[in-house]
């Protein structure tokens, strides 16, 4: 009897065992298939596109200058460097001083950081916003889509300009955030609209009926069905918010629309004309030129990356990647028997 108990115990501990082994398992095949599916296969779909590459590596030494460089290199101070230095006169200042002795190197590497945070908060806001009305929009039709639309309509009707000059008056903003949100405070209201005429025709596909059969929740057919299939026109306008808050700014700074306490290149192109005469000769065209390659390789970079992370988005390369998995999956089952018989 004794040992009929030990073995049952020790059926016990090992089926409890065995299924604490199968559920680790489990779990790391997920985590396994996650990375494969969503991370890594879509990186090397991504990668194998040269304008996703160059795009990649422009905005990481933009990201590497905007954290690490700026946390490096001195901050811009009046008197920091002879005044007036040409480019490449001196390592001290390689790109050259302004007529007060600021490092030029310094201007452009302390802006960037505020320019990084003003493109993430505007492309944030400007593409979520007009993802969720025109999407809403769309797909409810009726009252919904009504009201939606006129909202947008007025929203496209306030001009841009004297709309952001007024709250950047009643605002006074100095977080570089707050000022990307303002840029694009009514930028969303046309890409609404667009993704409103997509949704009307993706809404009618056989798969969304599909859906709509199976009493599949509104907020799950949106997220599964119909944004996936805009992620393309989305990641697009993101980088076109993006570059609109980057031109939007540098303009509104060298105007002295915003306010001069957060560092910009837009500021740098205002001393640059105003004070040095860059445009006037003197040999102070460099404080104009440096800033403005600054702003076109960053807008570069994110059209760029934008277009070739198209290809991890087009249905075609996602049918190719699933035909590659099965592919995958039927080797690894053929392989297994002809391990067995050897």
């Amino acid at each position: 009897m004794k040992h009929t108990e030990s073995d049952t115990g020790s059926e016990r501990e090992f089926s409890f065992g065995a299924a604490q082994s199968e559920v680790e398992v489990t779990t790391a095949d997920r985590l396994r298939e996650f990375y494969r599916e969503f991370i890594y296969k879509p990186g090397l779909v991504a990668w194998e596109d040269r304008r996703t590459r160059i795009g990649a590596i422009i905005m990481g030494i933009y990201v590497f200058i905007g954290t690490i460089g700026a946390w490096l290199y001195r901050e811009p101070s009046t008197n920091q460097s002879p005044r007036s230095l040409r480019p490449f006169e001196t390592l001290e200042a390689p790109l050259g001083t302004t007529g007060s002795g600021q490092d030029v190197l310094a201007m452009v590497i302390h802006a960037t950081p505020e320019m990084l945070i003003m493109i993430l908060s505007g492309g944030i806001f400007a593409t979520g916003l007009a993802v969720l009305i025109g999407t809403v929009a769309g797909y409810k039709g009726g009252t919904t889509d009504r009201v939606l639309t006129t909202f947008s309509d007025v929203m496209m009707s306030i001009p841009g300009l004297p709309l952001i000059m007024v709250l950047a008056v009643v605002v006074s903003p100095e977080r570089a955030a707050v000022i990307g949100i303002l840029i694009t405070i009514n930028y969303w209201a046309g890409l609404a609209r667009s993704i409103r005429s997509q949704v009307l025709a993706i809404r009618e596909h056989s798969y969304v009926e599909a859906s709509r059969t199976m009493n599949v929740s509104t907020p799950r057919i949106l997220l599964k069905d119909i944004i996936p299939n805009m992620m393309p026109y989305v990641l697009v306008n993101f980088a076109n918010a993006a570059r609109y808050v980057v031109f939007a700014s540098v303009g509104l700074y060298y105007l002295g629309i915003l306010p001069t306490s957060v560092a910009n290149w837009g500021i740098q192109l205002d001393n640059a004309y105003s004070q040095a005469g860059a445009l006037s000769g003197g040999g102070t065209m460099y404080q104009l030129v440096v800033p403005m390659i600054a702003i076109m390789f960053l807008a570069l970079g994110l059209i760029l990356l934008a277009q070739g992370m198209d290809r991890v988005f087009n249905p075609r390369v996602r049918t190719r990647l699933a035909g590659e998995s099965g592919s995958e999956t039927d080797d690894e089952d053929t392989a297994a028997p002809t391990e067995v018989m050897t």
